[in-house]
């Protein structure tokens, strides 16, 4: 069976025991980090995902396998993946590498259980949403769903994306946020298996031919897996639906090198918008 998620990690100093190698209790952590990656993989970052599934998942069992130590400042590479689930539990496969050279081999079984009331840290059926999301991802299948339509149908998913990564994460003025474009404009939301919005993003005109891309927004748990390439696809074909010639967009300083691989050019010099430097990008459809 191959690893379809692989988890970058470095040995940092503190890690490393009085024998120069990483002290055994350290791989945990390493396998820990590696876990919430594959989670973030799936679409279902933790714990906002579970809170929605109103359960949790509190680890049962690991057996390590020691192969070869780890030393200061190494690149290893953290792999875990699904191998199945009984009732209550699901349990997993996990190695960890240095290059090609294998130094630890995992397994570890998780058991599903409640968060609050009777069932608070009890054992519970695992949800068949997440058993099909867990197959799905070994299988290679999509796990995000991109909707595109009007404020009224998916609003009431992007308000809160926007609300958490504009307002309370950047700071920006509510009412600099919210304006009245919002209903005139066409919205894309990318959903997980769960039905949980993940980010956001909207499209408008700017002038007769060309569209302007605004709101990108993807909560801070999702990012790095794709959302936001997903969410932009969509407003892109989206606009060329619509007949637009060319779409242009204001990116964020940090977001610039993101829009360049999705083919934007930079116009102009650098600019201030909402107390946020941003550059002015363009790209022909």
């Amino acid at each position: 069976m191959s690893f379809r998620h692989s988890e970058t990690l470095r040995v940092r100093w503190s890690e490393v025991d009085a024998q120069g190698i990483v002290f055994n209790g350290h791989y945990l952590n390493y396998l820990d980090t590696a876990s919430s990656g594959y989670w973030r993989m799936l679409g279902l970052p933790y714990p906002s995902a579970f809170e929605r599934l109103g359960a949790d998942l509190v680890l049962r069992s690991t057996e390590l396998d020691f192969l070869a130590p780890a030393r200061f400042d190494e690149v290893l590479q953290g792999r875990l993946r699904f191998v199945e689930a009984g009732r209550t539990s699901l349990r997993f496969e996990a190695e960890l590498l240095r290059g090609a050279q294998c130094l630890l081999k995992a397994r570890l079984r998780y058991v599903m259980v409640g968060r609050e009331g009777a069932t608070a840290l009890q054992p519970v059926p695992v949800p068949e949403g997440l058993r099909a999301a867990l197959q799905a991802f070994e299988a290679g299948e999509p796990m995000l769903a991109v909707q595109v339509g009007g404020w009224a149908e998916l609003g009431a998913d992007a308000q809160p994306i926007r609300q958490a990564v504009f307002v309370r994460e950047q700071g920006i003025p509510a009412d600099l946020e919210w304006d009245q474009a919002d209903p005139a404009c066409t919205h894309a939301v990318a959903y997980n298996r769960l039905g949980q919005a993940l980010g956001t993003g909207r499209l408008l005109e700017h002038v007769p031919g060309t569209a302007k891309i605004g709101r990108m927004a993807v909560l801070a748990a999702a990012r790095g897996t794709g959302v936001g390439a997903q969410v932009l696809e969509a407003l892109m074909q989206a606009a060329r639906r619509e007949g637009y010639r060319q779409v242009l967009l204001h990116a964020q300083a940090s977001a610039v090198g993101f829009y360049r691989r999705a083919g934007f050019a930079p116009r102009g010099l650098p600019f201030e918008e909402a107390g946020i430097e941003h550059q002015e990008m363009l790209k022909t459809i």
